[in-house]
């Protein structure tokens, strides 16, 4: 249990470094896009949310290459010294003087996150035995969605009292501290000797995980074009005080707490309803969400719901991408996180996209629904190719 913990309190920084921007955005604008912010503060937001792209990318980049490279290598070291990077990379978020070098460590502090997890996952797999795989998967899991509940609201709160970047001075606090904690109860678990980067590779020689990955980058993007700009909607759609957006954060990390372990346990009672059913209904809300988000009692409302229903998704989808990676599980259990950051970087890129244009901020709310459809319909897709049998790229 212990060295689950430890592997937890790394997934809680990993949480809030990817989501603790999103609820300072405009503060993250105003500090290192000055001149911008004093002509349009909005192209100013948009322009600050490349910081969430760079990250996404950096974890697309990360994820195959790092889990490629390490999966020979003792899994109790590997996870040392992604604790220890991570560790590093954040330092530089919180010490970098212009946009220019923060954009440049948070792609560097994407780089071991999908390694992180996807090592992560496999230990704790092993931990809790056959046939509780999506649940190992959501055990690691749990420190990023409790992240959302106390690591980025309270980020939140500190970095609009204190400044931006007391929120990454915290969690390269929180990243040391998991570091230590693997090194000690992290016990020895073996690695794959015979294992290599080729080999690792030839994963995407297979059809179903590309439709895998597929369904991650374009459903999930559906979550991140409305997450990443959360912070406006509650001030400039509802209406409500800065300060009641860390709250709003908290919502949604209760619901996306919920979601991953009620996520974890219906993916193992049956996978294909979870995910196709989990599609269905984020669109829904999501629609919901931008109909009535001039009301915050209403943004409240569908915050938790996207956020139950998108962390619901997320040990889902992990799982299914294991089912068809057959044996390579190291890769795909990284790879997956790939998939969810090319999500978030879609989502936050278009989501700015039609922020620029003057569109508003609910528009990214609906791009969210559209991306929200195209994952459900390649779900669909690849579940009815398995069905019958037809080989996908092979």
């Amino acid at each position: 249990m212990w060295a689950l913990l430890s592997l937890a309190i790394g997934s809680f920084g990993i949480g809030m470094t990817e989501f603790v921007v999103m609820g300072l955005l405009p503060d993250v604008a105003q500090s290192l896009l000055p001149a911008q912010w004093a002509s349009n503060p909005d192209d100013a937001i948009a322009q600050a949310g490349w910081l969430i792209t760079l990250y996404a990318l950096g974890v697309v980049v990360g994820a195959p290459t790092i889990a490629g490279v390490v999966a020979k290598y003792p899994r109790h070291r590997v996870m040392l010294g992604l604790a220890l990077a991570l560790t590093v990379f954040n330092a530089l978020t919180f010490l970098a003087p212009t946009y220019e070098l923060v954009a440049a460590s948070r792609f560097l502090a994407g780089l071991p996150h999908g390694a992180y997890f996807g090592i992560g996952a496999l230990v704790a797999a092993d931990v809790l035995g056959p046939g509780k795989r999506a649940k190992g998967v959501a055990f690691v899991l749990t420190g990023l969605t409790l992240a959302n509940v106390v690591g980025v609201p309270l980020g939140t709160f500190l970095g609009q009292q204190f400044g931006w970047r007391t929120a990454f001075m915290i969690v390269a606090a929180i990243f040391a501290l998991a570091t230590i904690a693997i090194g000690f109860f992290v016990p020895q678990h073996a690695g794959e000797p015979e294992r290599t980067l080729r080999q690792e590779l030839k994963v995407f020689r297979i059809g179903q995980v590309w439709l895998a990955l597929g369904v991650g980058a374009i459903g999930f993007g559906g979550f991140f074009a409305v997450y990443s700009y959360i912070a406006p909607v509650v001030t400039d759609v509802a209406g409500s005080p800065a300060w009641a957006v860390p709250i709003v954060l908290v919502v949604m990390g209760l619901g996306m707490t919920v979601g991953n372990l009620v996520g974890g346990h219906l993916a193992d009672v049956d996978l294909r309803r979870t995910l196709i059913g989990g599609f269905a209904l984020l669109a829904v809300v999501l629609a919901l969400f931008a109909l009535t988000a001039t009301w915050i009692w209403a943004v409240g409302f569908f915050v938790f719901a996207t956020g139950f229903v998108s962390a619901a998704l997320s040990p889902t989808i992990q799982t299914r991408l294991m089912d068809v990676a057959e044996d390579n599980q190291s890769i795909a259990a990284a790879v997956n996180h790939s998939a969810l950051n090319l999500g978030n970087s879609l989502g936050a890129f278009l989501g700015g996209v039609v922020i620029a244009l003057g569109w508003g901020f609910l528009a990214p709310s609906w791009v969210g629904v559209a991306l929200a459809l195209g994952g459900l319909a390649l779900a669909l897709v690849s579940l009815r190719l398995e069905r019958s049998r037809v080989p996908v790229g092979a």
